[in-house]
């Protein structure tokens, strides 16, 4: 039978958890992938893309409900983006997560491989959060019960996080529990203040507007840092939304903003201006602080950073006479955790702002035996940066989800270091770098750790020694 877009399928029953957060289904030969569904659900699906090896659906009725489903905490769950896996108990969550580390490293290495230690679990499955970013929207999306509003009585303006699929369209956010109060207060003061006083939303397609993003972070220690991302400089809009939360808020410790005035919504290139209060707040791990600024990238689950990075240590089995690279520092939190059990540490990162906030972070810390370099890795790894710079002991890798780029994964072949230290937002991509350094290196250990629940990802981290 020729199989198509839009073809239904009746009473299929969901086998198994795939990647991405997908489900797995089979119907007589095909494969079918199926979202919002759990393992156990029995349900009719529509297909909404299709090959010849498989075909992705989406389910148009639940004719009989897993065993295995929970109770939704989010009243947006289903139309937000996020947290997509709250029908899952935790604990199968987990499962599913282990799971997945042991999938990838199976099917996509296919290399020998120890036991895969249990994964680490979140001390909290809500509000775990230091960071969320929220968008203006002029047109947000609406529900279908909201599309039977008469015109004259919706309000249109909302703040929230955007539809997936939808660049145009935001979800009007009332609670969020992924981040402790008072982020969602703030949150809706600010929204009503712009409302009540007439500043206006950005419009995502027709690129006007005043009011852009607004973000929220705080670490650990209480501080709270609120930064607003408006569209042009007009201080008489901007400064009393501004003084109006410091005041509503006096738990407010840093309050920044940007200017952007790009059609896209991307402010790392852009300054980062102080409003009232430091410019940074500071985090807190192991002993350690760490400056955190408006665009410095920091792990958005401070408590389950510190495990991710503590077994990062221990895989690394430091004696205090080794030279590590660091490679992929972000802002130096891995190259400054293990310093002091180091000879040497030299971290490499792409972002020249990150790398001036690990520079401070080993100096708030005295921390005097890291060296730290901005450029492109596969630009900077090379053969003579390795002369320069001391043959590393052990190598510790936390790149971004795309993984490795052929020619890094090279230089660190031709290092030589005793042990790499892999760790990975993206099993998948980190199982295919594993397999390209497979002849040299034998995997140890694995240990995947949960830094995001309610959601399908997974962090892991590779011991690797020298054959």
């Amino acid at each position: 039978m020729r199989r198509r877009t839009g073809q239904i399928y009746e009473d299929v029953l969901i086998t198994n958890i795939a990647a991405e957060g997908k489900a797995l289904a089979r119907v007589d030969d095909m494969v079918i992938f199926v979202k919002g569904v759990v393992p156990g659900d029995i349900v009719d699906i529509k297909v909404v893309k299709r090959s010849k090896k498989f075909c992705e659906a989406i389910p148009t009725a639940f004719k009989k409900y897993s065993d295995e489903r929970a109770e939704p905490v989010c009243q947006h769950f289903g139309t937000c983006g996020g947290c997509v896996w709250q029908m899952l108990p935790y604990d199968k969550q987990l499962k599913y997560k282990q799971q997945q580390v042991e999938d990838a490293l199976t099917h996509i290495a296919k290399v020998e491989i120890p036991e895969v230690s249990p994964i680490l679990p979140s001390e909290r499955e809500y509000y775990y959060r230091n960071k969320l970013e929220y968008t203006f929207a002029s047109q947000r999306w609406l529900t279908a019960e909201e599309m039977t509003i008469p015109d004259d009585q919706k309000q249109l303006e909302g703040l929230g996080f955007h539809i997936p699929g939808r660049f145009d369209k935001v979800l009007d956010i009332q609670k969020c529990h992924l981040q402790d109060d008072p982020s969602n207060d703030i949150r809706l003061e600010a929204k009503r203040f712009a409302i009540e006083n007439g500043l206006s939303f950005f419009d995502l397609k027709e690129q006007v507007g005043f009011l852009r993003n607004i973000i929220i972070r705080n670490t650990l220690r209480g501080e709270l840092m609120v930064i607003l991302v408006v569209s042009n400089d007009d201080p008489k809009l901007r400064e009393p939304l501004m003084e109006h939360l410091c005041q509503k808020f006096p738990q407010i410790t840093s309050m920044m903003y940007f200017i952007n005035g790009k059609r896209n919504s991307d402010y790392s290139d852009l300054e980062a201006h102080l409003y009232k209060g430091n410019d940074h707040i500071i985090d807190e791990m192991d002993g350690l602080k760490f400056k955190i600024q408006a665009k410095s990238f920091y792990q958005t689950n401070s408590r389950q950073a510190y495990r991710l990075y503590s077994v990062a240590k221990d895989f690394a089995q430091l004696t205090g006479n080794e030279v590590v690279y660091d490679l992929y520092t972000g802002t130096g939190t891995i190259a400054n955790f293990v310093a002091r059990q180091a000879k040497k540490v030299v971290g490499i990162e792409y972002i020249p702002e990150a790398i001036e906030d690990a520079k401070v972070n080993s100096q708030i810390n005295d921390i005097h035996n890291t060296t730290f370099y901005a450029g492109d890795m596969k630009d900077i790894l090379t053969d003579n940066f390795v002369a320069e710079n001391g043959k590393p002991d052990v190598i510790i890798i936390d790149p971004p989800r795309a993984g490795m780029h052929p020619d890094v994964v090279k230089t660190i072949l031709n290092a030589a270091p005793e042990r790499i230290v892999y760790v990975s937002c993206n099993p998948a991509t980190q199982a295919r770098d594993v397999q390209l350094m497979d002849n040299a290196y034998k995997v140890l250990k694995v240990q995947p750790v949960d830094m995001f629940p309610q959601t399908h990802h997974v962090e892991n981290v590779i011991l690797m020694e020298k054959r």
